[in-house]
């Protein structure tokens, strides 16, 4: 089992970058694919980014392919989500997830923090 914490979210301006970060605990921390969703008012949660446990592969969401990045320090059980020319619509609430398979990347996550909210004003 992990738990998982979010931090890092805040107010910026559009165009501006935030990372947010996700502390897990646990000694297999490596054997999890870590995953970044979003959930802004009134819409449903969607899936953002992933990655295996290893750090060598990852998948990104076309909304945010080529703005965000995000990676993983297995020695400090965390994953991050580097997010660069934030967009109003980037708004909502950043959710760390986790599960031990990596089939279907996008979804059947059985580990979920509590969230961390980013808005960004334009």
């Amino acid at each position: 089992q992990v738990q998982l914490v979010e931090s890092g979210g805040g107010l910026v301006q559009a165009g501006d970058s935030l990372r947010v970060s996700c502390a897990a605990s646990g000694r297999t921390f490596s054997s999890y694919t870590m995953a970044w969703f979003r959930q802004a008012p009134g819409a449903e949660r969607k899936f953002v980014a992933a990655i295996n446990g290893g750090g060598a592969l990852t998948y990104l969401s076309n909304s945010v392919k080529g703005r965000f990045t995000i990676s993983r320090d297995n020695a400090k059980n965390a994953v991050y989500l580097q997010m660069n020319s934030l967009k109003p619509e980037d708004t909502a609430v950043y959710y760390c997830a986790a599960k031990t398979t990596i089939a279907n990347i996008t979804n059947d996550y059985n580990y979920w923090g509590q969230g961390t909210q980013v808005t960004v004003s334009s």
